[in-house]
């Protein structure tokens, strides 16, 4: 993609959201200053699942992430495998927040900011992700066997999966639900999970935007890692929350270069990837995973990495907001990337994978 393309492309992103609020970027920018939505009890947005349901998603592949140089594979530490957009005309598909894969990384477990869980497979050609199979919509259920929409909770933009165990937070209300998958799936009823004071007192759309489960074997096992996208302590730093474990506490992660939490994996090393990103009206959009180690947390820290991966608008990108992981029979690494098209017609639903260099 040449320079000037790249500057118009901004442009149109940028009087879009700065001249048409509704069309463009609402959950990235825009929400960030404006104040919570007004939802009556019983109010449905237009965009929720309320049901369950199988829906058809069609996938057009990326055949290159680089826009610029269309034979690059490297990004960082990462190499680029394969990439789809995803479109549905089922009114409820997109807005994913966040997505987890079973060991073979074809199964998976996705969540929408608008209250709803969409399950199905991954279709691979070879390497490659050809297409989604198998897709379901179903709504999120609060304790009351209602969709939590219902209750005006919206926002649900982390996931954790241990298990049949599986965790949402919701960001504008700060609240941990808790599903056992072994009864009900996604028909499960939600368990508010207690949170410490300061995670309920973080600011309104800057809450809990990542979570991830401490697997036996490891340092920390049995605690819920709960990321902020940008709730700040006194000095700047990111907030951060282990909540249960041996060791409940609260932790800071260093704040660099405007970025924000959108997502975190743990990797079975014990490396913590972070996804992050960052939007301006003159650069456009960054993409960045930093890799943390999790010897490093602990009640009290101060924990920073190393960024191993950076994408801008010169890449396939888009609002990512999901990341997962998982190793092939090969022993390779795969990440798994899905961003949040907020319901805008300027911006897609792309699943990317790509091979971890170690």
């Amino acid at each position: 993609m040449s320079l000037q393309a790249l500057a118009d492309r901004r442009r149109f992103l940028a009087l879009a959201m700065g001249g048409v609020s509704a069309l463009a970027w609402s959950g990235v920018v825009s929400a960030q200053t404006a104040p919570p939505p007004v939802r009556r009890r019983g109010a449905v947005d237009e965009h929720s699942v309320t049901s369950a349901v199988k829906i058809e998603v069609k996938a057009r592949p990326l055949p290159s992430f680089d826009l610029r140089d269309r034979t690059k594979l490297r990004f960082g530490m990462l190499q680029y495998r394969s990439g789809v957009a995803l479109t549905s005309s089922y009114p409820g598909f997109g807005g994913l927040s966040g997505i987890r894969l079973d060991a073979t990384g074809q199964r998976f477990l996705a969540i929408s900011d608008k209250g709803g869980w969409f399950t199905g497979r991954i279709v691979y050609s070879g390497r490659e992700i050809a297409g989604l199979a198998d897709v379901e919509a179903a709504p999120l259920l609060g304790p009351d066997a209602r969709p939590i929409t219902d209750r005006g909770w919206y926002d649900s933009e982390a996931l954790a999966r241990d298990g049949d165990t599986v965790y949402v937070g919701l960001e504008r209300v700060n609240q941990l639900l808790r599903y056992d998958f072994g009864k009900g799936g996604t028909g499960a009823r939600g368990e508010i999970v207690p949170l410490p004071p300061a995670a309920k007192r973080l600011p309104n759309n800057k809450g809990l935007e990542a979570l991830v489960v401490v697997p036996t074997g490891l340092p920390l096992a049995g605690t819920v890692i709960a990321l902020s996208e940008r709730g700040m302590d006194a000095n700047g730093n990111l907030l951060a929350f282990l909540i249960g474990g041996p060791s409940p506490g609260q932790f800071s992660l260093v704040r660099s270069d405007d970025f924000d939490v959108s997502d975190a994996v743990l990797l079975p090393s014990g490396d913590l990837l972070v996804l992050e990103r960052k939007f301006s009206l003159l650069s456009g959009v960054g993409i960045r995973i930093r890799r943390l180690t999790l010897a490093q947390i602990a009640p009290g820290a101060l924990v920073e990495g190393p960024a191993i991966f950076t994408a801008d608008l010169g890449q396939e990108i888009d609002n990512l907001e999901g990341i997962d992981a998982h190793v092939t029979a090969q022993g390779e690494t795969v990440l798994t990337l899905v961003s949040d098209d907020n319901f805008s017609m300027i911006q897609r639903t792309l699943l990317l994978q790509f091979t971890l260099l170690e």
